[in-house]
C-alpha cells in the first residue's frame, strides 16, 4: 500500500483569473468532484483512492491511497481528465499515513469525498487512526539516493563491517531488475547502540529500496518490551498498510533479558510472529534485539517458520583497529586523539562500537573542558558530582540516627548504592532495572521494625527507588477471606493500593495460623505471585517473632526465593536502651539530669531479663511515666522558684521503678539443706 501527494498547477484563461465563483458555484464543484472520486474508486475495485484535497487560484493539491503497484501517474491522469479543471505539471511524491490521514481531513472539510474514516476502513487500515485502540508506531521515508559506497562507509563508522557489507553486496548482485513477489529473507539487528542500530536498519533499508527488494519509500517502526500490549487489530492493519514497504519491531527496555525470560515474553514474540508472518512476502521485517538476548532471538526464530533470516551485528575489534576508530571519532570533532585516549585501549580485549563510544564520549569531555577551555577547568562533571551526591530526604537520616539496627542500615545502604551505581555507569551495559527489594524482619515487640518499615517507604520514594512511598499496614482480617474465593481478590486489592510503595504484614505467620489447606494457604499461593508480578514498584515486608517466621517461611517453597533480604532485629541491650531513653526524652524536648541514666541502667539490666520484655516500647514507657512525675512535682513546687531548666529536664527522682520490673522468681527444683 502506497499513499501519494500530488501537486499541480490550475491552467486558468484571462476570463477565469478574475472571475469569483460564488457559494452555489463552489458546492457544485465540490459534488462534481465527490461523484469523480468515488466513481473512480469503484471503477478500481476498491483498489486505487485519488481525491481533491484543496483547489486554489493557481494551485490544486490531490492525494492517493493505492493497493497495488500499478502506476500511479497513468491512473492520476485518467482522475485529472474528468476534473471540471485543466492542470498541469503535477509533482507526485510518496508520503506518510499521517499526511494522507491529515489530507483526507481536509478534503472531507471541503466536501471532496465522503467520510474520511469510511475510506480507511475500506482500505482495511481504519485500526491505525488516533480516535481508536491502537499501537503507538512511527513512520519515515527511505533515502533511495545514498549508494553502496554510502552505505558502507556507514558500515564501516559503526563496526558492522563483518556482517553487513556482504550482505551489501547481496543486495547489489543483479542490479535493479522485476523480481518475483516475496522476501528471500528478513532481517535481524544485534546492538545496545541505538544510534548504531537506527543507521544501519536505515542504510540497509535504502539499499534493498534502491535494488527494487521494496516498493515503497514508507516504512514504520514500533518499539516493543516485555510488559507491552500484546498485538491486535491495530498491529495487523500496521502490517497492511505496510505492503510493498518494511516494519521494523524494536524491542527496547530492561525486560530483554535471557535471566528474566518467561512465558508472557515468549507469548507476546509469538503473536507478534504470526501477524508478521502472515505477511512476510509482502513486507519486510527487521528485529532489532539488544546484544545479550540470545534467548529471545531463538524464540522468535522458532515462531518464524521457514523463512530465512539475515544477522547483521556488531564487529569485535582488538587493539589497532580499536585505535584507528577512536581516532576517527577524535578527527570528526576537530580533536587529535592523544595518549589518555589510545591507552585506554587494552591490547588483549575486544571491543564494540558501543563501547569504544564510551570511552570516547569520556575523554571528549574532558579534553574540552581542560584542554580546549580550560576556564572551566574547576567545572564538575555530572558523574563526579553524582558520585558525591549523600541520600536524599530527612527519612534516611532519622533511620541512621536510631539506635542499633546496623543490619537494616546496611541493607538501605545496598539498596541506595546499587540504585546510584545503575546511574553512574549505564553508558557502560549495566541495565537500569529496579532490584528485587522484598523483605522479612524477625525480632521481638518494641525492636522498630514497623517504625524502621516506615522510614524504608519514605527513604525508597526521596531517592527514586519507589514512585509513591506510602506504606501500607495489612494483617489476616485484611487478607484472608471467610469464604472460598474471597481470599485472592482481597490480596489482589492489598497490593493494588500498595503499588509504588511498601506492603506491610505484621505477625505473617497469622495468615495460615496452623491450619493447613484452609484459606491462607491461598492467601500466601497469592502473594507469592503478587510478590513476582509487582516486584520493581512494590516491596512487600514481612515482619514477626524470629521463631514463628521461620516456620511461615517454609509454608510455600516460592515464598522464600523471592525474599532479598533477611533483617534481624535483635534485643537492645541496657546501654541501648539508655541512649534510647535520651533520643526519646530530647523528641519530646526533654534532658536528662544526673543520675538519671545510672538509675535507668538498674532498671533496664532488670527488666532485660524478663521473657515479655518490651524494648523499645518499655523505654517509651518508663520516659512517659517520667513525664507525668516530673509535671506532678513541679505543681507541688514555688511557681515562682521553677526555672524554664525545670520545665525541661527529668531527673532521678522522676524515675520511677515500674512495679513489675523485678527479677522473674526462679523456682527450683530438689532438697535444699
Amino acid at each position: 500500500m502506497v499513499f501519494y501527494k500530488i501537486d499541480a498547477l490550475r491552467v486558468l484563461s484571462d476570463d477565469q483569473s478574475n472571475e469569483r465563483i460564488t457559494r452555489e458555484e463552489a458546492q457544485a464543484i465540490s459534488g462534481e468532484i465527490y461523484e469523480i472520486t468515488e466513481s473512480l474508486f469503484q471503477k478500481s475495485d476498491q483498489q486505487n483512492f485519488i481525491f481533491t484535497v484543496s483547489i486554489g487560484r493557481n494551485g490544486m493539491t490531490f492525494g492517493a491511497i493505492c493497493k497495488t503497484d500499478q502506476s500511479i501517474e497513468k491512473q492520476f491522469v485518467k482522475y485529472a481528465e474528468r476534473l471540471p479543471f485543466e492542470i498541469e505539471k503535477a509533482k507526485i511524491e510518496e508520503v506518510t499515513f499521517g499526511t494522507i490521514r491529515n489530507m483526507l481531513s481536509c478534503a472531507y472539510r471541503n466536501d471532496y469525498i465522503g467520510d474520511d474514516d469510511d475510506i480507511l476502513d475500506a482500505f482495511e487500515i481504519g485500526a491505525l487512526t488516533a480516535s481508536r485502540p491502537h499501537c503507538e508506531f512511527g513512520e519515515a521515508l527511505i533515502d533511495g539516493k545514498k549508494g553502496v559506497a554510502d552505505i558502507t562507509s556507514t558500515a564501516d563508522k559503526f563496526l558492522f563491517s563483518k556482517t553487513m557489507i556482504p550482505e551489501i553486496e547481496r543486495i547489489y548482485m543483479g542490479g535493479r531488475k522485476k523480481r518475483a513477489e516475496g522476501h528471500p529473507v528478513h532481517y535481524i539487528v544485534r546492538t545496545d547502540d541505538r544510534e548504531a542500530r537506527r543507521e544501519v536498519y536505515k542504510n540497509l533499508l535504502s539499499a534493498l529500496y534502491e535494488n527494487g527488494r521494496l516498493k515503497n519509500q514508507r516504512y514504520c517502526f514500533l518499539d516493543y518490551c516485555e510488559k507491552s500490549a500484546f498485538p491486535g487489530a491495530s498491529f495487523n492493519a500496521l502490517y497492511r498498510s505496510c505492503e510493498g514497504g518494511a516494519v521494523v519491531i524494536r524491542f527496547v527496555g530492561d525486560e530483554v533479558n535471557d535471566a528474566e525470560f518467561g512465558r508472557r515474553s515468549n507469548a507476546l514474540v509469538a503473536a507478534i510472529c504470526e501477524i508478521a508472518s502472515k505477511y512476510k512476502n509482502k513486507v519486510l521485517t527487521i528485529f532489532c534485539l539488544p546484544k545479550s538476548a540470545n534467548e529471545l532471538k531463538e524464540e522468535f526464530l522458532s515462531n518464524w517458520g521457514s523463512t530465512a533470516f539475515i544477522e547483521l551485528y556488531e564487529d569485535i575489534v582488538f587493539s589497532q583497529q580499536a585505535s584507528e576508530y577512536l581516532k576517527s571519532k577524535a578527527k570528526d570533532v576537530y580533536i587529535r586523539a592523544d595518549k589518555k585516549l589510545l591507552n585506554r585501549v587494552s591490547e588483549e580485549k575486544g571491543y564494540t562500537a558501543a563501547e569504544l563510544n564510551r570511552i570516547f564520549d569520556e575523554w571528549h569531555s574532558n579534553k574540552l573542558c581542560n584542554d580546549i577551555y580550560p576556564q572551566y577547568k574547576t567545572s564538575e562533571m555530572a558523574k563526579a558530582t553524582l558520585k558525591k551526591e549523600k541520600p536524599k530526604g530527612n527519612a534516611y537520616q532519622k533511620l541512621q540516627n536510631l539506635i542499633g539496627l546496623e543490619k537494616a542500615k546496611e541493607v538501605m545502604n545496598q539498596a541506595l548504592g546499587y540504585y546510584k551505581a545503575q546511574k553512574l555507569f549505564a553508558d557502560r551495559g549495566i541495565k537500569n532495572e529496579q532490584p528485587s527489594m522484598h523483605m522479612v524482619f524477625t525480632g521481638n515487640p518494641g525492636t522498630a521494625k514497623t517504625t524502621v518499615a516506615r522510614l524504608f517507604a519514605e527513604i525508597m520514594k526521596e531517592n527514586g527507588l519507589l514512585s509513591s512511598g506510602e506504606i501500607h499496614e495489612v494483617g489476616r482480617a485484611d487478607l484472608v477471606g471467610k469464604f472460598v474465593g474471597h481470599t485472592a481478590p482481597l490480596v489482589q486489592a492489598a497490593f493494588k493500593r500498595a503499588k509504588g510503595g511498601v506492603l506491610f504484614i505484621d505477625e505473617a505467620y497469622s495468615l495460615v495460623d496452623d491450619r493447613d489447606g484452609m484459606y491462607g494457604d491461598e492467601a500466601i499461593n497469592t502473594i507469592v505471585q503478587e510478590m513476582e508480578n509487582n516486584r520493581k514498584d512494590t516491596v512487600v515486608i514481612f515482619a514477626g517473632y524470629p521463631d514463628k517466621m521461620e516456620g511461615f517461611l517454609n509454608k510455600n517453597p516460592g515464598l522464600r526465593s523471592r525474599i532479598a533480604f533477611h533483617i534481624p532485629f535483635d534485643d537492645y541491650n541496657t546501654d541501648e536502651l539508655c541512649e534510647i531513653s535520651e533520643l526519646i526524652a530530647r523528641e519530646n524536648g526533654f534532658e536528662l539530669a544526673g543520675g538519671v541514666k545510672e538509675k535507668l541502667g538498674k532498671i533496664f539490666d532488670t527488666a532485660t531479663k524478663r521473657s515479655d520484655f518490651g524494648n523499645g516500647r518499655y523505654v517509651r514507657n518508663i520516659i512517659e511515666r517520667a513525664k507525668m512525675a516530673q509535671a506532678n512535682r513541679l505543681v507541688n513546687m514555688d511557681y515562682d522558684k521553677i526555672s524554664d531548666n525545670d520545665i525541661f529536664t527529668l531527673c532521678a527522682e522522676d524515675i520511677e521503678l515500674p512495679t513489675d520490673v523485678a527479677q522473674e522468681k526462679v523456682i527450683k527444683i530438689g532438697f535444699t539443706a
